[in-house]
């Protein structure tokens, strides 16, 4: 339920209000818009008396939210998320693009890799410290000693770091870490995003290979209803009968999750195509069709990586995509001033 208060409102009745409603049991999460400010109630309240709620004088209108998540709900937070991260931000009309190795293999290739994205624009560094494999003779990551390589990284080019969290055992190794990352098959691990919404900092949850939009938002309700709202969604492609690409990029995601939540959202090419040649007319398409960032996988030597390297882009071929997408996005936001 939602309750939208009349522009203005009383404070002292406002407090009533509120405590009122703790007394029964619901939590208030509060919304203050340009134009509107808005109560989303969460919590058993259909035994709540909409039409008494509605005759007080505060009150502009009172609705019924049918949908399940409502903390990640456009209706309970209208006004977009922007996220801090160190010196950027993710959301309020920024491009973000995390760029770096699908997995961390050594301080020297990091560090490297770094440098290089961070001159081409890329704003946070991505790398693989424990890496989920299909296969249990694959490469599995560094582990601890690939988060202390990306730490040298972020000491060397101030660029904070985005890394993949995989059990909740690990939580202790990733205070230290950005933005905690939940991989596309650990999006419905419950006790996982359970424990990450009860951090105080960014998590960025991808898309799981057959969820659906709402089992996706429900899983950034999960970290949410934990008290963590600084939650980002990662398109990262889906599983279909195509068989041609790795998966299937969903670029209507966009649109269509701008129209449902408030929170951030991120598109990850390289994961969705598995091959390097894709990722540029995809992440153009995805900047066009309103993504806050990008998340690029970036190889100085993709014959050779350990991990994912038919999808990674080399350096130099990074460089010119980098700068052609801040320019499309710089566009974009022209054209939506003009509208």
């Amino acid at each position: 339920m939602i309750v939208i208060l009349k522009h203005d409102h009383n404070p002292d009745q406002l407090d009533s209000l509120v405590a009122w409603l703790q007394e029964k049991g619901i939590a208030i999460h509060t919304s203050i818009g340009e134009a509107n400010t808005i109560l989303g109630l969460v919590g058993d309240t259909s035994k709540l008396d909409i039409d008494l709620i509605a005759a007080l004088d505060i009150v502009e209108d009172v609705k019924r939210v049918q949908e399940p998540y409502k903390n990640a709900n456009r209706k309970f937070h209208p006004e977009d998320t922007v996220i801090q991260v160190g010196n950027t931000q993710i959301g309020g009309g920024n491009l973000t693009i995390m760029a770096g190795p699908c997995s961390v293999e050594s301080e020297e290739q990091v560090v490297a890799i770094a440098k290089a994205v961070k001159a081409s624009g890329a704003t946070m560094l991505r790398g693989g410290a424990f890496k989920p494999r299909t296969s249990p003779y694959a490469f599995q990551g560094l582990g601890a000693e690939g988060l202390e390589f990306l730490k040298a990284a972020r000491e060397e080019t101030g660029l904070p770091i985005v890394t993949e969290l995989m059990d909740v055992t690990q939580l202790p190794l990733f205070r230290d870490v950005d933005i905690i990352q939940i991989g596309a098959r650990n999006m419905q691990n419950f006790d996982l995003l359970k424990a990450v919404g009860h951090q105080d900092k960014p998590v960025m949850i991808k898309r799981g290979m057959s969820a659906t939009y709402e089992e996706w938002l429900m899983s950034a309700e999960y970290v949410m209803a934990g008290g963590n709202e600084k939650v980002i969604l990662c398109e990262r492609g889906i599983r279909t009968f195509e068989s041609y690409t790795r998966n299937t990029l969903d670029l209507s995601a966009i649109p269509v999750l701008r129209k449902l939540t408030h929170l951030p959202i991120i598109v990850d090419p390289s994961h969705a195509t598995g091959k390097y040649w894709l990722v540029e007319p995809l992440a153009m398409g995805a900047v066009a069709t309103g993504a806050d960032g990008l998340q690029i996988e970036v190889h100085n030597d993709p014959a050779h990586a350990l991990c994912d390297g038919p999808q990674s882009l080399k350096p130099e071929a990074f460089d010119p995509l980098a700068r052609k997408l801040l320019a499309l996005h710089a566009a974009v936001r022209s054209m939506e001033g003009q509208a």
